[in-house]
C-alpha cells in the first residue's frame, strides 16, 4: 500500500489514558534501534514533542509510539485515526542502547515506561540474553504490553500496587525478590517515573548489579543545543538527548531531576484544561 509521508496507519487505544499508534516513516523505520527517540509535530503552530519509539517494522516503514495523553498536544494526537498525518516525525535521536554481551537481565517498567522497557527487551532476547521482564502498574485497568512483553522473556511479573492483577507490590519489592532467589542478573534496566529509577537503582546498588536508567527530562530540539534536557551524571551535566537517554542509574542526580521535571507542571496543566474545554466545545 501508498501510504502518505508521517500516516497514521494504525491506533490502538491500551487504557483510557494510554494510545498507541503506528507511523508511516520508512526512513525513521530503517535506521531505529532501542533506546532512541522521535520528535513530532502535529501541524504547524504544535509544540515539539519527543517520544521513545516503542517498535519498528523495517519492511512496512511503521514507527510505533505509545503515549499517555498529559498535556494539550498529546490529547491532540490522541484525538487523531488512522489515515490522518503528523507534519513532522524526525528520527531516530539519540544513542542507542548497548545490549549485547549480557547474560542474564532484569527489564524494569514502571507504567508507561513499560512501553520504552519493551524495545529493549525484545532486543535482549533476540540477542540470547536470558529476560525477566518486571512491570508495575497502579492498578490492572492500566496494565499495557502484558502479551508483548510475555512473547520476549523467560520470565514476566506484573505488579500492581492493589493486587488487583495477582502480584501486589512495588517492581522494587518483586526485583528484591527475584535477586534474594538466586537470579544473578548482571544488568537492571530501570524505565519510568524517576521515582521509580531512584529507588530500583539504590536497590541494585546494594547487589552491586549495573543498571542503566532511561532520562527523559524537558527536551526542545533534540540535539543539546537548547539545554533543556540537561542533567547531572556523576557530578557532570549531560544532555539526555544526545548523551542519553540511556545513563548508569547510580550515578544519576534523581534528586535534581526530580526537582527539575516540576517546573512545568502548572502551564501543562493550564493547557491541558484549555484543551478539554475546546474538545467539549466550550470557550477560553
Amino acid at each position: 500500500m501508498n501510504f502518505k509521508r508521517f500516516e497514521i496507519i494504525k491506533k490502538q487505544v491500551l487504557n483510557e489514558q494510554v494510545t498507541l499508534l503506528e507511523v508511516y516513516a520508512p526512513k525513521v523505520a530503517a535506521k531505529a534501534e532501542p533506546g532512541q527517540f522521535i520528535i513530532f509535530r502535529i501541524d504547524e503552530k504544535g509544540e515539539r514533542i519527543p517520544l521513545t519509539i516503542a517498535d519498528y517494522n523495517r519492511q512496512t516503514g511503521g514507527v510505533t509510539i505509545i503515549f499517555q495523553q498529559v498535556g494539550a498536544t498529546t490529547m491532540k494526537l490522541a484525538d487523531m485515526n488512522v489515515g490522518d498525518c503528523l507534519l513532522d516525525f524526525v528520527g531516530p535521536l539519540g544513542t542507542a542502547s548497548e545490549l549485547e554481551g549480557y547474560k542474564k537481565v532484569a527489564v524494569v517498567g514502571g507504567g508507561l515506561g513499560t512501553a520504552i522497557a519493551y524495545p529493549q527487551a525484545k532486543k535482549l532476547f533476540s540477542l540470547g540474553s536470558e529476560v525477566h521482564i518486571i512491570t508495575g502498574f497502579r492498578n490492572k485497568e492500566l496494565i499495557i504490553l502484558e502479551d508483548e512483553c510475555k512473547k520476549v522473556s523467560n520470565r514476566c511479573v506484573v505488579a500492581t500496587d492493589d493486587g488487583s492483577n495477582g502480584t501486589k507490590g512495588f517492581v522494587t519489592d518483586v526485583l528484591k525478590s527475584l535477586i534474594e532467589e538466586g537470579n544473578n542478573y548482571d544488568l537492571v534496566i530501570a524505565i519510568g517515573p524517576l521515582v521509580m529509577m531512584k529507588f530500583v537503582s539504590k536497590l541494585t546498588k546494594e547487589y552491586g548489579i549495573k543498571t542503566i536508567v532511561s532520562m527523559n527530562p524537558v527536551m526542545i530540539d533534540g540535539t543539546g543545543m537548547c539545554g533543556g534536557c540537561r542533567i547531572t551524571v556523576g557530578g557532570v551535566t549531560k544532555f539526555a538527548c544526545v548523551d542519553g537517554p540511556d545513563f548508569d542509574g547510580h550515578l544519576v542526580d534523581f534528586d535534581e531531576a526530580i526537582m527539575r521535571s516540576k517546573v512545568f507542571n502548572k502551564m501543562e496543566q493550564q493547557a491541558k484544561e484549555t484543551h478539554i474545554c475546546k474538545r467539549l466545545g466550550g470557550t477560553v
